[in-house]
């Protein structure tokens, strides 16, 4: 029975119906069903679900590297471009890539990837920022924080906004109003914080990204150790 599928069918079924059922929904029995198998015949290729959560994060970011070749070609955007540059696009297709799945900032949060699809894009920006004066240490650091901050910034906004196929219907939880009515007189700041964190979730994420880069500007002009 276990012949009759492979890893990547399984990682492609689960992320088809990650979308209709979230990440609390998933699970293999209903995987399995939808693959017309048993549920023990998932465990030949998955010990657990949270290998199956690495396959699919895996996959995920396949398909984003894909799209991105596309978009840049495998050498990327070409030299000329600030490292700046550089940044604010790459953490853009990432959040772009995770919000087309429901749950997507989870299921990539904590996963370990599978194979080595990964290594190839993250070299290439490396290098990019090494080759504009970043030690290796200091470029990883870069990165680290940024892609971090996207990854939370898209956990956060999928709460808000949970269905990647109506992406401007709004969470009942995250009513803006409702939550200035219950704060505004006592709290007035935190109320108005709301807009700013619940409201329009793509501009928070871009001033949030360029205050990262400012730090990460204002650091490297200082030097090692700094």
């Amino acid at each position: 029975m276990a012949s009759r599928i492979d890893r990547k069918q399984v990682a492609e079924t689960a992320l088809r119906l990650l979308n209709e059922v979230g990440l609390e929904g998933l699970t293999l029995r209903k995987i399995a069903k939808e693959l017309n198998v048993q549920a023990p015949a998932l465990y030949w290729h998955f010990k657990n679900k949270q290998e199956l959560l690495d396959e699919m994060a895996t996959e995920m970011f396949r398909r984003m590297a894909v799209h991105w070749t596309a978009e840049i070609g495998p050498e990327g955007s070409g030299e000329g471009h600030a490292w700046q540059d550089e940044m604010l696009t790459t953490c853009r297709r990432l959040r772009r890539g995770l919000l087309a799945y429901r749950d997507g900032g989870k299921v990539f949060s904590g996963t370990r990837m599978t194979d080595e699809s990964h290594a190839a894009p993250m070299e290439a920006f490396l290098r990019r920022l090494t080759a504009a004066g970043f030690a290796p240490r200091e470029a990883m650091l870069a990165w680290w924080t940024a892609y971090n901050f996207t990854i939370g910034l898209v956990i956060e906004e999928q709460s808000v906004h949970p269905d990647p196929e109506n992406p401007d219907e709004r969470d009942p939880a995250y009513d803006l109003e409702s939550r200035e009515r219950l704060l505004g007189e006592s709290h007035p700041l935190a109320a108005q914080a709301g807009r700013e964190m619940f409201g329009d979730i793509e501009a928070g994420f871009e001033a949030g990204l360029r205050i990262i880069i400012a730090g990460i500007e204002a650091t490297h002009r200082r030097g090692p150790g700094s």
